[in-house]
């Protein structure tokens, strides 16, 4: 990449880097992804699984959504899509079948990666043939998701420690009634 180039990479893969803010701000895990044609951002699409309780609502499915309508064709050759984490088995699916030539992503996704951490999937011998990269802004795109996990984590103790003092009061409250009826017996 050329120093030219990585400032081109650099800017769409911070714009990918805001739609996954938006999906965080709207409690799905942040993944934000833009499709670009000609220099210019045809598609953009974050995280909505949880927002819209639909498993196919991943941020990559929505970006080809976009540029599709946009083009009003499901080819997107010669398009190349930029998104903050490694894209899953679905997700390379829709990009094989969409025909987009390039995927770019900034961190790597040790669990359901399918570009090169679990799966080949654009290694396999299929119809179209994608080219691919990572690392562009990893640690960006790899902290706005440990941020997102270490909020959860919190969430999930305060709930848990509310949660208890509840049960807790609850019992105590239960205790004082039984001790209320044994005292008027």
């Amino acid at each position: 990449m050329s120093a030219e180039n990585t400032a081109e990479h650099e800017r769409f893969m911070l714009a990918a880097l805001r739609e996954a803010a938006k999906a965080a701000a709207n409690g799905d895990v942040p993944v934000g992804a833009i499709i670009v044609r000609d220099h210019k951002i045809i598609g953009r699409g974050y995280n909505m699984r949880e927002a819209r309780q639909d498993a196919l609502l991943h941020a990559e499915i929505a970006a080809i959504r976009q540029a599709c309508r946009h083009l009003k064709s499901w080819r997107l050759s010669d398009c190349t899509l930029y998104v903050t984490l490694e894209p899953c088995l679905m997700c390379a699916g829709g990009i094989i079948q969409s025909r987009i030539n390039n995927v770019i992503f900034g961190a790597l996704d040790p669990k359901a990666g399918a570009c090169c951490s679990v799966v080949r999937a654009f290694d396999l011998p299929l119809h179209h043939i994608v080219n691919w990269q990572h690392g562009l802004l990893a640690a960006d795109c790899s902290n706005i998701l440990k941020e997102f996990f270490r909020k959860r984590r919190e969430q999930k103790k305060l709930i848990g420690t509310k949660g208890q003092r509840k049960q807790a009061a609850l019992e105590a409250h239960e205790a004082r009634l039984r001790n209320n009826e044994d005292e008027s017996s």
